[in-house]
């Protein structure tokens, strides 16, 4: 049985820049966890360990204290290696074996996990300032297994919607109590069974929350101002605000401890972040500490209905 769980970075990181400039693979967003916060909770029986680019190290310290960062966790003799641009669930789990002989999993030419022990594991505590690849193992018997990952920024986009759904069933018990926080009177829930309001979260009257299509997730401190629209799927994390009548519709993520008004659809915004005012944002992906000013807009759609073409690496 493993002793551990690295949560690795391979050599594709560049595909997703610029939101990996900042940041490791496995701590971008998609639904209402980040892909790590996914694997350990799936695999939440086991130590983890993150391992990341050699200059965003002391940040990821800084932002996990406690954690082990391009470290083996003390006494680790055998350890399960996950590509932190897997978006894992049970079905990822279940492909894995914990015990055994050491294995290579791989979708096509792409490192998805190994199982290494002994000889194997010296090999990778030998490299852990850079990126992790197949080379490491050449001797290695391969699995192909068939999972979702993240290649370029549309990836996390494109999913968030499936994420949000499939998180919120990992996160909440429907036995317990989904309305934990203050909803005012005329506040209309639609599919009320399928919305999580956390203690603490404030609705305000004349706010409309739809999760026909999908849940409605709403972390702890949210407040959500009057004649607010939201539609599932949802994630409004920790501390945020929606503004008087915004306008949030399906498959949208959003904070913690952000401010957001206006109208956006299908969107990841991280933390810190603000849209309060006016104007449309969407199928888009900010990063932290990003401030739309009022009358900001983007377009999902070309004019002329054509492909949207996207530079990567120039």
């Amino acid at each position: 049985m493993i002793d551990s769980i690295l949560i690795f970075e391979d050599d594709s990181h560049h595909l997703l820049f610029p939101l990996t400039y900042t940041r490791p693979v496995h701590d971008l967003l998609c639904g209402i966890l980040t892909l790590g916060e996914k694997i350990e909770k799936i695999f939440s029986d086991v130590p983890f360990t993150l391992h990341t680019r050699e200059y965003l190290a002391e940040l990821v310290r800084r932002h996990d204290p406690g954690t082990q960062v391009n470290k083996f966790c003390d006494n680790t003799q055998s350890c399960l290696l996950v590509n932190g641009s897997v978006i894992v669930d049970n079905n990822f789990r279940s492909q894995i074996k914990l015990n055994g002989a050491d294995t290579i999993y791989v979708n096509g030419d792409k490192l998805i996990a190994a199982l290494i022990s002994r000889e194997n594991l010296s090999k990778v505590k030998s490299t852990l300032n850079k990126p992790i690849t197949l080379s490491l193992f050449p001797e290695v018997k391969k699995v192909e297994i068939h999972v979702k990952y993240v290649t370029y920024p549309w990836d996390l986009v494109n999913n968030n919607g499936e994420q949000i759904v499939a998180d919120f069933g990992l996160l909440v018990n429907r036995n317990d109590e989904m309305i934990r926080g203050k909803v005012y009177e005329n506040v209309s829930m639609v599919n009320k069974e399928n919305i999580f309001i956390d203690e603490n979260a404030i609705i305000k009257p004349g706010v409309v929350l739809d999760a026909e299509e999908g849940p409605i997730y709403i972390g702890k401190g949210v407040k959500v101002f009057p004649n607010a629209v939201i539609e599932g799927p949802c994630y409004i994390g920790d501390k945020s605000q929606i503004k008087i009548g915004a306008k949030i519709y399906e498959n949208t993520s959003i904070g913690p401890v952000c401010k957001v008004g206006g109208e956006v659809e299908e969107s990841i915004i991280h933390s810190y972040s603000n849209k309060q005012h006016d104007g449309f944002l969407g199928h888009a992906y900010l990063g932290c500490w990003i401030n739309l000013g009022s009358n900001t807009n983007n377009s999902d759609l070309k004019n002329n209905y054509g492909n949207v073409k996207v530079f990567i690496n120039d």
